[in-house]
């Protein structure tokens, strides 16, 4: 017996004995703590906000077509001739001679030049309102994205907590076996049991002891995902905590629930009001939109308002003394440009249909996630209301088998039987609850209501 003490301690303390040789305490998150580490630190969430910036600057340019282009130049050129030798030329049967010639000249010239576009066939504004309406789809999916972290950590987190009362199931499990090997032993030292008995109880506690070791496994890989989830250091210890999240459900908490969701259409109005996705399809729909009107802009001319101020003189120090000023206005008409823009026309008007069929099958998917939703929800509901029967029944059978066994009446099959159904139905019982908070979380997830 001491022996198998000692087995229970050694497999209920590998938590413990792993925090120690990290050397460090374990620090406590809430969920609320680990949804808004997770919303700074993780990977996704940064390239969505990244994502955000970029777009921005493509406003930021676009708005700037709206305004004069500035350029400032300046060079300076210099030329040498250097001829060492004499040379003569014969011209018209008279013979000429060239003197040699050696001779520099500077050139030095700067200038100041402004061009504006007076009309480009309305692509400024039709490129403002594309970047503009980019932009608003890009931090729509940015929203989404948040959403979908928060919703991440969210069933991690409670995954984890299913996973640690699963621990705790089979630590009850694992000391209840033991203290009936307790008494079998017991009983077999004065001769009211056989040692087969003895023997089965043994083997059951070892089985108890592996189911242990697996649900501690299961629970420490949980935590390790959640951990890597939100960002942080996987092999630093955490506890997860949160006093705020009860498993303690009725039958008539389900049953407003179901009233809650039950109007699918209800529900499939206020996705699509509210769904950073779907309103994210439809400004794409209105950036492809601007995108005709561009492509357009190649049928119309473009008129362009121009002015320069240039200085040039061989000496720069009197750079000044000679100025140019010129002015005008540039009109610029493309007669035929082989098509390319009817290509470019063509081209906006599919990106603009497909933003449509994105529409339609942004409806679609968001309908199918509902329903699908409804459907997890109401059976993790039934599942739940099975499993608050299931354990009452299983509670009550092993008492009685328990009973029968100490009095001679049962077998310790019998017990063995009632013991594990009731194992099951504990197990039953933990999954069904937190199956059932996940999905109700699930069904506000895809709705798109709860927002961060």
């Amino acid at each position: 017996m001491k022996r198998m003490h000692r087995r229970f301690h050694g497999v209920s303390g590998l938590l413990s004995l792993t925090i120690f040789m990290a050397g460090a305490q374990p620090k406590t998150l809430t969920l609320e703590q680990a949804t808004q580490i997770a919303l700074e630190q993780n990977i996704e969430v940064a390239q969505a906000q990244n994502n955000i910036e970029s777009a921005q600057s493509s406003v930021l340019q676009s708005q700037g077509s709206f305004f004069p282009t500035l350029s400032v130049s300046g060079s300076w050129n210099r030329t040498q001739i250097d001829r060492s030798a004499s040379t003569s030329s014969t011209f018209g049967g008279t013979t000429v001679e060239i003197p040699p010639q050696f001779a520099v000249t500077n050139s030095f010239s700067t200038g100041l030049n402004a061009n504006y576009v007076l009309f480009d066939g309305f692509s400024r504004y039709a490129r403002l309102g594309q970047s503009k309406a980019t932009a608003v789809a890009t931090e729509l999916t940015s929203a989404r994205t948040r959403q979908t972290i928060v919703f991440q950590v969210e069933r991690s987190y409670l995954d984890v907590l299913r996973n640690q009362q699963l621990v705790r199931v089979s630590e009850e499990n694992l000391k209840r076996d033991n203290r009936q090997l307790e008494r079998i032993t017991e009983s077999n030292r004065v001769g009211a049991l056989s040692i087969a008995d003895v023997y089965r109880q043994q083997s059951q506690v070892a089985s108890d002891e592996l189911a242990l070791i697996t649900a501690q496994n299961n629970f420490e890989k949980s935590k390790s995902d959640l951990i890597a989830l939100i960002g942080l250091n996987p092999f630093d210890p955490f506890d997860f905590v949160d006093a705020s999240i009860s498993t303690d459900l009725k039958v008539s908490d389900v049953d407003v629930t179901r009233k809650q969701y039950s109007n699918v259409n209800d529900l499939s109005s206020r996705a699509w009001a509210a769904r950073p996705d779907y309103l994210g399809a439809q400004e794409r729909l209105s950036a492809s939109e601007s995108g005709i009107t561009q492509a357009t802009a190649g049928y119309w001319p473009s008129v362009n308002a121009f002015a320069g101020y240039g200085l040039t003189n061989e000496q720069f120090s009197q750079l000044s003394s000679n100025k140019t000023i010129n002015w005008g206005v540039r009109v610029q008409w493309n007669l035929f440009d082989g098509f390319q823009t009817n290509q470019a026309i063509q081209s906006a008007k599919v990106a603009y249909r497909n933003a449509e069929i994105g529409i339609r099958q942004t409806e679609r998917d968001i309908n199918n996630e509902i329903r699908k939703a409804l459907l997890d929800l109401d059976a993790a509901g039934k599942q739940f209301e099975v499993t608050e029967k299931g354990l009452l029944s299983a509670v009550e059978d092993r008492k009685i088998a328990e009973e029968r066994y100490n009095l001679g009446a049962g077998t310790l099959l019998d017990l063995l039987v009632a013991n594990a159904n009731l194992v099951n139905a504990e197990a039953n019982k933990v999954n069904a609850s937190y199956n059932y908070i996940i999905a109700k979380r699930n069904v506000e997830y895809v709705i798109g209501e709860k927002s961060r």
